[in-house]
């Protein structure tokens, strides 16, 4: 049969509703404090570094985008029935998508600027800036918003879904364009992210040095840490996306089909919330990382020694707090 994208709109059970509202309510507890304090803890430190400032922004992403959780609760507390309007649905769309982009991103700053950090750690000295980073983000802020303000032209024009339906929670629109967007949207941080860390983690692989061990078995795993989450929280929501619009660009489908790909559309939506509720990672190693200045060894051999143990010591520690995580 031929569909639309109202045919492909699966609302849940009344028993999904509410694990759907549990869950929601679960991360929105964890996330808000957790972030708040992340957010906090960056903007006092003294010593600003590259790391830092994008810390501060994807703490800042990361409220931002569980602060519209409350909106997906009443929904599901109203048994897939939205209350807010059309304005709303398209606001609360356009921020889904512009912090959940904004994170991934900043996440991939992160992991650039480590890297450079240990594999280049006296060549980045110079480039390695705090205002280098502000610029960065704030480019990057400025590129995202752009990308995603289509989402509210529906607005400006008028167009909207039928009463107590917002389009924009798990039903968008599927283009060819839509598909590569969303592929190349993801794919590009994806890359950024396992990469650099698996050249960390060869690098970190041969340090020898025996009193270093125990902090390289620690930031080994924190890597390993950042890599799962961030392939648990958002592989499946963007592997379901290209599903989704494939699935709907053939434009004959059976109902079953169309019920398997929207209950898939709301797991993996959710599933992205996971990595915002881990904000207590980067707590940890805001109060871990400072007593870990002898770390500044970890990545430094033989000849480089000397040169590192003259460099500024807090620029020593930030080049080894390879444990931030968004």
């Amino acid at each position: 049969m031929n569909i639309s994208e109202e045919d492909l709109y699966t609302s849940a059970s009344h028993q999904e509703n509410i694990i759907f509202a549990v869950f929601y309510i679960l991360i929105f507890i964890i996330a808000v404090p957790g972030n708040a304090l992340a957010l906090w803890a960056f903007f006092c430190q003294d010593n600003t570094s590259p790391s830092v400032v994008f810390l501060r922004h994807l703490s800042i992403a990361d409220i931002s985008y569980v602060l519209i959780l409350p909106m997906r609760i009443v929904y599901h507390l109203s048994d897939s029935h939205w209350p807010f309007g059309h304005v709303l649905c398209e606001l609360s769309g356009f921020l889904f998508y512009l912090n959940m982009y904004c994170s991934l991103y900043l996440m991939s700053l992160i992991s650039l600027d480590r890297l450079v950090a240990v594999v280049f750690p006296i060549k980045s000295y110079r480039i390695r800036k705090a205002k280098y980073a502000k610029v960065a983000a704030g480019v990057l802020w400025g590129i995202v918003i752009v990308s995603m303000s289509p989402i509210l032209l529906s607005v400006v024009k008028g167009t909207s879904s039928a009463p107590g339906i917002c389009n924009k929670l798990y039903l968008e629109k599927t283009s060819p364009t839509a598909l590569i967007s969303t592929i190349v949207a993801f794919v590009i941080p994806l890359s950024t992210i396992v990469v650099s860390y698996i050249l960390i983690l060869l690098k970190l692989r041969t340090v020898k040095q025996k009193e270093e061990r125990p902090v390289k078995d620690k930031a080994i795993k924190m890597i390993v840490l950042i890599v799962m989450n961030f392939l648990f929280a958002f592989v499946p929501y963007h592997v379901s996306r290209v599903i989704y619009i494939q699935f709907h660009s053939r434009g004959s489908v059976i109902a079953a089909s169309c019920e398997s790909v929207g209950r898939a559309n709301h797991i993996t939506s959710a599933l992205t919330c996971v990595s915002e509720s881990t904000a207590a990672t980067k707590i940890d190693f805001c109060t871990v990382c400072p007593t870990q200045a002898s770390v500044s060894l970890t990545c430094y051999q033989g000849s480089q020694e000397e040169a590192v143990k003259g460099a500024d010591s807090a620029e020593g520690e930030e080049d080894h707090m390879l444990g931030y995580e968004g």
